[in-house]
């Protein structure tokens, strides 16, 4: 078998708006294909859709997070539980996870691929926690809380875009709502990604509830009231009494 992916590159151009896609491997796994373009340097990079992202099972497990934690309980079985500690090498694992995973979600967003999404932030929220608990030196305990503010606000941004698909613009609404009070009230983390990624991101989540607000169909007592409005308007005083008398019997 040749080497060569130049008939690969020529059957599928780069284009900006189609550079990632899905495909169904040999072993009948779904993977994401992306196709790269930068200048000198053409290629196609995948990803495994389920299970890590570069498909590796670390020690028979799906996620190295998932060994650690089968550790962890054993360590809790025998009642050692205080003993149980990550170290630098451990710690380096994890963090390198929580990297694929989140390089995965990143194209999976622009797939709008959004329970993926949401699977995907949950499992390195997961991670977050998991070190912040459990690394032995709080240099490894405190790299991941800063990003803290992006992660949620991409978690929102994807169980939001679920919601609204499904017409259920309350939980849509409910959502930001939760997830803005959580960012707001994050422990305050020393470096300079907390704070840019705490103001963008409630910036995004005010920006998409005004968006959402926009898109919500009118209730039938909301169009009477927008059509008495427009009868005023036009000293439509017969029409306008009408639909005040149409208002009154709803409200009513």
């Amino acid at each position: 078998m040749s080497q060569d992916i130049t008939f690969l590159l020529e059957k599928w151009k780069f284009d900006p708006k189609s550079r990632i896609r899905k495909i169904e491997g040999d072993n009948g796994r779904p993977k994401i294909q992306i196709r790269v373009d930068q200048g000198g340097f053409q290629g196609i990079m995948q990803m495994e859709l389920e299970g890590r992202p570069d498909g590796l099972k670390p020690f028979g497990y799906d996620f190295y997070l998932d060994y650690y934690k089968n550790r962890l309980k054993e360590f809790v079985r025998i009642g050692d539980v205080k003993e149980f500690l990550l170290n630098r090498r451990d710690c380096v694992f994890l963090f390198d996870e929580s990297f694929r995973i989140y390089s995965r979600y990143i194209f999976l967003l622009e797939l709008e691929d959004y329970s993926r999404v949401v699977r995907d932030t949950e499992r390195n929220m997961e991670i977050f926690r998991f070190v912040h608990e459990n690394a032995g030196a709080k240099d490894d305990r405190n790299r991941l809380e800063r990003w803290w503010p992006y992660i949620l606000r991409i978690n929102a941004i994807a169980r939001v875009m679920i919601a609204t698909n499904e017409d259920d613009y309350d939980r849509a609404y409910q959502i930001i709502s939760e997830i803005k009070s959580r960012i707001e009230s994050l422990e305050i983390v020393d470096a300079h990604e907390f704070h840019l990624e705490k103001k963008r991101s409630l910036d995004a989540l005010i920006g998409m509830e005004k968006d959402i607000k926009s898109k919500i169909p009118l209730s039938e007592i909301e169009v009477l009231k927008k059509d008495l409005a427009d009868a005023v308007n036009v000293e439509d005083y017969e029409k306008a009494a009408q639909l005040r008398d149409a208002i009154h019997d709803k409200e009513h």
